[in-house]
């Protein structure tokens, strides 16, 4: 079964502003778009009706639709949000089956298979889908068929008037009742689109006849054109044979369901409101512990908690928590929220809290070491970023991670220390093969150093830098980096790094840009990079 929800963003944004007849009734007689800005100004990603009726389109830059009706209402669009209603609809619409999967931007697709008698049969599955959805004020389009192409071509193209069956039987010939759909009902990218326009095939129809089989010369060589276009092409949206198939149930269509993963929640539901701190800190202690046993049977740490305090008069009041690494210490967590509850007001009383886990990662038992028994103490690197965060907020708190690059200044870049590329990156870091060894300091731009005296496309014996004239003594090196190819332009030089020592004993990584003959540039230039110890 495919369900389309029609017009997803917009219903999302109204049911934002609130349940009210009137209000809805408002919005749906004013022309309303949701625009994104872009380099260009903003264009529009979703109409109403009403702004559909006055000429405006999905996709159309915004000062293009004022110009058809200046009237027009605009609202930001939300596409993360978009996304997160509809996998919240796609764990609900598993009432009708046994799995569900996402169909982006704006459908899904539920496996009925032998389902659909316990809700009366076909007719009534698709009834009591249209009813469930219209209680949660969103507007769709259902259809069965025995696949997932048939099904979401039949909901998108195929349900035009009233007198349109949305059914399609497994004895029933899917290409009959589907031949006078367009080709866009296959799912195909854009450009593929225009090429079949171009070809003349503008409908199913005419795409399964040459496909299947040709009666004369013309069609024999539109049908051998179309193979030689697309035979190369392995992804099923940039190739009109691989979808066809697909819908007519030739070759599978791999489809990745939505799997539900429960997040640990822990709460208590107090005899007496709570209206003091000290007996909340309390509270918060044993959820806390609660919560740490719960993550260690389930081998996982916390990143983000959700705290909610609901009071006597029905407010609730949430804190979020984000954390730099995973963790299930209870004194730390308890420490973290005293920061964010500081200003709670309890009314006439607190009379339940609930502690949710939003976010968890692996975080298995081993032995305690160094660091653990640092974080017991609150001081470990985690844990005070923790602490920082928390005191001063996520923007003001960065962290340097390795970057994939081999020149020495790219080697690194700052993220915020939530961030999951952060993560992602210090993880990578510890898997990855060790750089050679850096000097402790680098300088934040290489500094150009005058060569007094150096041997041919060697190192220099004897150079300048800041005014003074250094002796070389010893030397080690090079070290050849060569430049990032594909991002560089074509008269970047290669770098040779020696690490040398003067007279005096003290240590420099230098390196020269190029080499003499690499039709580069002239003469190369010497840099000082780096300080050793």
């Amino acid at each position: 079964m495919a369900i389309w929800c029609a017009r997803l963003s917009v219903d999302r944004w109204r049911l934002s502003l609130g349940r009210d007849a009137a209000r809805d009734a408002e919005i749906a007689g004013s022309p309303t778009v949701l625009i994104t800005e872009t380099a260009h100004g903003p264009r529009i990603d979703a109409v109403n009706d009403a702004a559909r009726e006055a000429g405006a389109a999905t996709g159309m830059m915004l000062a293009d639709a004022r110009t058809l009706c200046p009237q027009i209402q605009t609202a930001p669009a939300d596409p993360a949000g978009d996304l997160a209603l509809l996998e919240k609809l796609a764990v609900w619409a598993q009432r009708w089956g046994p799995w569900s999967a996402l169909d982006p931007p704006d459908g899904l697709l539920v496996d009925v298979t032998g389902a659909a008698h316990l809700f009366g049969g076909e007719e009534h599955l698709l009834a009591d889908v249209e009813s469930a959805f219209a209680n949660r004020a969103l507007a769709v389009r259902a259809a069965i068929a025995p696949t997932a192409g048939a099904a979401w071509a039949l909901a998108h193209f195929g349900l035009n008037s009233a007198s349109d069956r949305p059914i399609i039987g497994p004895q029933e010939d899917a290409m009959r009742r589907l031949s006078g759909l367009p080709v866009a009902a296959l799912r195909l990218d854009q450009d593929v689109l225009t090429v079949l326009r171009r070809l003349g095939l503008k409908r199913l129809g005419d795409l399964a006849a040459i496909t299947a089989g040709a009666i004369n010369r013309s069609e024999a060589a539109a049908r051998d054109a179309l193979h030689r276009r697309f035979r190369n092409r392995k992804s099923p949206s940039a190739n009109p044979l691989i979808r066809l198939d697909q819908l007519l149930g030739r070759v599978p269509e791999p489809l990745l369901p939505v799997t539900v993963h429960p997040m640990p929640l822990v709460q208590r539901r107090l005899m007496e409101p709570l209206r003091h701190r000290s007996l909340l800190d309390r509270v918060l202690d044993d959820l806390a512990s609660d919560m740490a046993r719960e993550l260690e049977g389930r081998g996982e740490g916390a990143r983000r908690l959700e705290i909610g305090l609901w009071r006597v008069d029905g407010e609730v009041i949430v804190r979020r928590l984000e954390l730099a690494a995973a963790t299930r210490d209870p004194a730390h967590i308890t420490r973290l929220f005293a920061e964010k509850l500081e200003n709670i007001e309890a009314g006439f009383g607190i009379e339940t809290v609930r502690l949710r886990v939003s976010w968890a990662e692996p975080l298995f038992a081993a032995q305690a070491d160094v660091e653990q028994a640092a974080e017991g103490r609150g001081t470990s690197l985690a844990a005070c970023i923790d602490r920082l965060t928390v005191r001063l907020g996520p923007d003001a708190v960065r962290r340097p991670v390795p970057y994939p690059s081999h020149l020495p200044e790219r080697a690194q870049r700052w993220l915020p220390p939530l961030d999951l590329a952060s993560s992602a990156a210090a993880l990578a870091s510890q898997t990855a093969s060790r750089q050679p060894d850096r000097p402790l300091k680098l300088l934040d731009r290489p500094e150009k150093i005058a060569v007094l005296y150096a041997s041919p496309d060697g190192y220099p014996q004897r150079f300048r830098w800041r005014g003074n004239v250094h002796e070389v003594t010893r030397v080690e090196g090079p070290e050849r980096i060569a430049p990032e190819w594909w991002r560089a332009k074509s008269n970047v030089r290669l770098r040779d790094y020696y690490r040398i020592e003067d007279e005096a004993g003290r240590r420099y990584w230098i390196y020269r840009s190029g080499i003499s003959g690499d039709n580069r540039g002239g003469v190369p230039d010497w840099f000082l990079h780096g300080l050793s110890a």
